[in-house]
């Protein structure tokens, strides 16, 4: 983990999502959408707390782990700008694999929304997922933020110098086969585990999740650049929002699933 720890103490995730606004826009739609009116969520390897603010914004109670501690630092420096620090009822640095500082069934609904990304082990993964079964309650919503080998193979192709050792159809191959991925540069993203898309659905259910859907974070908008936007904002608020309301709903459509560089998994506990 100390590569990944390196990694994330140098990288903007908060600006990331600036940079890339329709995951963070359509994941929070879905968010806002299937959450209850109120409760104490967590946000289970939050990063800097961009989500979490927001639902801060809108009345929750919110905790905030990460693994991550000066990530965990930069989202109580955010709360306390943004005056919301009476909102939350933990920042604390955790492993998504042992939520020991919570109880059981304590939260309403859960978010885990990067932790999945780094767990090549299989047993890691499984464990992280009945942490996140275990701290929600009884017919709470998790939303859980996948990565997937579909996306990934189409990056490599395309930018085989920004993705070594996917530079070649060998290491490709079995990328394809393991879904694990480990940057050969120095400072890249890395240490990095990528599921299959259908394999999504029956994992999560496995662990005593009833799904409710799979989204693409990047719906069909994924490509654009602020021109696009900036067009359609150019027609007037109206028909930006119309615009906004297509993207929102083609994150639905399964057909586009694979083109996505983030999934966001929708499921209740059982």
């Amino acid at each position: 983990m100390d590569h990944i720890l390196k990694y994330y103490n140098q990288f903007d995730e908060w600006g990331r999502l600036d940079r890339e606004p329709i995951e963070f826009l359509v994941n929070l739609h879905y968010i806002t959408k299937y959450l209850p009116p109120h409760g104490h969520i967590l946000d289970n390897g939050a990063g800097p707390g961009k989500y979490a603010m927001e639902l801060a914004k809108r009345g929750y109670d919110m905790s905030l782990t990460d693994l991550t501690p000066r990530l965990v630092e930069v989202a109580y420096e955010k709360a306390k700008d943004f005056e919301l620090l009476n909102q939350f009822k933990a920042f604390k640095a955790a492993d998504a694999r042992n939520l020991d500082l919570f109880e059981d069934e304590q939260f309403d609904a859960s978010l885990m929304l990067g932790p999945l990304y780094h767990l090549q082990e299989k047993q890691d993964r499984n464990q992280a997922v009945k942490e996140l079964y275990r701290v929600t309650k009884s017919g709470g919503v998790v939303f859980a933020a996948f990565m997937t080998r579909t996306r990934h193979l189409t990056t490599s192709l395309l930018y085989p110098q920004h993705w070594k050792p996917n530079d070649n159809i060998h290491d490709i191959s079995t990328f394809m086969e393991t879904g694990i991925f480990n940057h050969s540069d120095e400072g890249r993203f890395t240490g990095a585990y990528y599921f299959k898309i259908d394999e999504i659905q029956p994992f999560m259910e496995s662990h005593g999740f009833e799904s409710i859907q799979l989204i693409a974070s990047s719906s069909i908008a994924g490509s654009f650049q602020s021109e696009q936007f900036d067009y359609w904002r150019t027609r007037g608020d109206d028909e930006f929002r119309e615009v906004m309301e297509v993207i929102y709903k083609e994150a639905g459509n399964p057909y586009i699933l694979g083109m996505s560089s983030h999934l966001l998994y929708i499921g209740r506990r059982k």
